[in-house]
C-alpha cells in the first residue's frame, strides 16, 4: 500500500474512531428544580457544547418538544411510581408510549430522536426495599410490546440499575454477586434485555464508593497515577471506575451474560454539599474520566472496549432533588442551575471548554438577609424553618458556605427561601427578622443566588402536586 493510501486509510479510521467515541458521551438532564432553566435554553446549551445524547428521568412534554428536531439522542424515563400501573395494564403501556414516544418521534420527520425508554429510575436501589421489584419486568414487557405495536421496535427498553444492586460476600471483597433480594428479578431482567438486544444500564459512582468504602482512596477515585492499586479477581486496578465496571462484568458473567453490552447510565462528581465535593475535585475527576474513556483502553476484563455509552450525572444542579443519600445530591451538575459552567473540561466532542447558557433571565437583583437592627435571639430557629422549605445544602460540612459565620448563615437560609418563593415580599418576613437588600451578600466561595425568572417554577409545583395525586391513587388502588 502506498504512503498516501496508508495516510488516507489512517485518517478515515481516526475520524471514524473519534466520531464513535464522541457519540458515546451524554448527560443526564434532571428537572427537579424550583426554577428550572427553560427547556429551549437547555437544548441550546446541549448543542453549544456538542452534547448529542441526553437521558431524562421522565417524559415532560415541554422537554421533549424542545428536543424535537435537535438530532440529540434521547432516553425518556418512566418514573418508579408508574411501574405498578404499567405492569398491570398493557393498555396503560400503549397509552404511555403513544403520549410520550410516538407523539414526538412522528413529528413530521423533525421529531425527537428517542433511542431508549428507561423503565424506572434505579428501582433496585437498596433504600427502596422491594416495593418496585414485582412490577419491573411486567412494566418493561408491556412497554416493549407497546413500542412494537407502534412500529417503534428500534427504540430499546432498558432499566437503569443502581450500583448497590451488587454486593460482596462478608468474608471476601472479591466474591461479588447480586444482592439476594434482587437476584431473581435481575436475572429475569437480563434475560429480557438479552432477548431484545438491549444494553444493561448501570450507575457507577466513584464518589459514593469513596464515601462508603474504607480502603478506597481519593487518589484512586480521581484517576491519579499515584494511587495505590487494588487487586480484584487476579487483576490489578489503577482506578475506581475500572474496578466498579469490571465488578459489573464479573457478576453478569456469573449469571450467564458475559457479553452483555453495558451503558454507564450515571457517573459524575458533586461540587458542593459535602467534604470532598468541590469544583476542583469534580474537574479532576471529569478530566480523568474523559481521558480514560477516549483512550479506548477499556478495562482489564474488557481491554480496548470502553462502555458502549456513558452518561454524565448531571447537566444541571437541581435544588429539589431528594437529599436522603446526602446533601451533595443537589450539586452533581456540570453547570449551575442557571447553566453556568463550574469548571473546565473537554467532553471530547469538539468542545474545548464548556459553553455557558446564554440570555438567561433572572429575577430582580434583590436578596433577603437578616435585619441586624432587630433582636436576633430567634434567628437560628427561623433559619431552620426556612431551610425546611428551601435549599441550604451549601451550608453543610465541607460545603461552599460552611465557613460563613453567624448571622450570615441565617441570611443564606432566608435568601434561599425568598428566592425559591419568587422574591415575594412576604417570603422575607421571618417574624420581622428579614430585610430585602440590593447589596449582594455573597462571600468568597459562598454564592447567594438569584433565581431564574420563569413560569416553569409554578409549573414545577403543579407537576409535583399532580405526581403526588398519581402516587396516592396508585397506592389506594393496590
Amino acid at each position: 500500500m502506498s504512503t498516501v493510501s496508508s495516510f488516507i486509510t489512517f485518517t478515515i479510521f481516526t475520524i471514524f474512531s473519534i466520531s464513535c467515541v464522541a457519540e458515546a458521551v451524554g448527560v443526564n438532564w434532571g428537572t427537579m428544580a424550583s426554577h428550572p432553566l427553560p427547556p429551549v435554553k437547555v437544548v441550546k446549551l446541549l448543542k453549544s457544547n456538542n452534547i448529542n445524547k441526553v437521558k431524562l428521568f421522565d417524559a415532560k412534554a415541554d422537554v421533549l418538544q424542545a428536543l424535537s428536531g435537535s438530532n440529540i439522542g434521547v432516553t425518556v424515563g418512566v418514573p418508579n411510581v408508574m411501574l405498578r400501573g404499567l405492569n398491570s395494564s398493557r393498555k396503560a403501556a400503549e397509552s404511555w408510549v403513544h403520549d410520550n414516544v410516538t407523539r414526538y418521534v412522528s413529528n413530521g420527520g423533525g421529531g425527537a430522536r428517542i433511542e431508549y425508554v428507561a423503565v424506572g429510575d434505579e428501582p433496585f436501589l437498596k433504600s427502596y426495599g422491594e416495593q418496585f421489584h414485582p412490577f419491573i419486568i411486567g412494566a418493561a414487557t408491556n412497554i416493549e410490546a407497546a413500542l412494537n405495536r407502534a412500529k417503534l421496535d428500534k427504540v430499546k427498553v432498558v432499566v437503569p440499575c443502581s450500583f448497590d444492586s451488587f454486593e460482596s460476600s462478608s468474608n471476601s471483597s472479591t466474591e461479588v454477586h447480586f444482592r439476594s433480594d434482587v437476584n431473581k428479578t435481575m436475572i429475569e431482567l437480563l434475560t429480557f434485555l438479552n432477548k431484545h438486544g438491549s444494553p444493561f444500564f448501570v450507575t457507577i459512582s466513584p464518589f459514593i464508593t469513596f464515601l462508603q468504602t474504607k480502603n478506597i482512596s481519593l487518589d484512586f477515585s480521581l484517576f491519579k497515577g499515584t494511587a495505590h492499586p487494588h487487586k480484584f479477581s487476579r487483576k490489578t486496578y489503577k482506578n475506581s471506575f475500572d474496578l466498579s465496571y469490571d465488578t459489573v462484568i464479573t457478576v453478569l458473567s456469573k449469571v450467564g451474560f458475559p457479553n452483555m453490552e453495558i451503558v454507564v447510565s450515571k457517573i459524575g462528581w458533586p461540587t458542593d454539599g459535602a467534604i470532598n465535593a468541590t469544583s476542583y475535585l469534580a474537574e479532576t475527576f471529569m478530566k480523568g474520566l474523559m481521558n480514560h474513556l477516549h483512550s479506548n483502553l477499556g478495562t482489564p476484563l474488557r481491554p480496548h472496549q470502553p462502555p458502549h455509552e456513558t452518561y454524565i450525572h448531571s447537566l444541571l444542579d437541581e435544588d429539589q432533588r431528594s437529599i436522603a443519600a446526602g446533601n451533595f445530591e443537589r450539586h452533581w451538575g456540570l453547570f449551575t442551575f442557571d447553566g453556568q459552567s463550574k469548571y473546565h473540561v473537554e467532553l471530547g466532542q469538539g468542545s474545548k471548554s464548556l459553553v455557558n447558557a446564554q440570555n438567561v433571565e433572572y429575577l430582580s437583583p434583590k436578596w433577603c438577609v437578616v435585619n441586624n437592627n432587630e433582636d436576633l435571639s430567634n434567628a437560628t430557629a427561623k433559619a431552620l424553618e426556612a431551610c425546611a422549605n428551601a435549599d441550604c445544602t451549601a451550608l453543610s460540612s465541607g460545603g461552599s458556605c460552611f465557613n460563613i459565620t453567624w448571622p450570615s448563615n441565617v441570611s443564606y437560609a432566608f435568601n434561599s427561601y425568598y428566592q425559591q418563593h419568587d422574591q415575594k415580599a412576604e417570603s422575607c418576613d421571618f417574624g420581622g427578622l428579614g430585610l430585602i437588600t440590593t447589596v449582594d451578600p455573597s462571600e468568597d466561595r459562598c454564592r447567594f443566588p438569584i433565581e431564574i425568572h420563569t413560569s416553569h417554577a409554578e409549573f414545577y409545583r403543579m407537576s409535583s402536586f399532580l405526581w403526588m395525586i398519581i402516587l396516592v391513587t396508585t397506592l389506594l388502588a393496590s
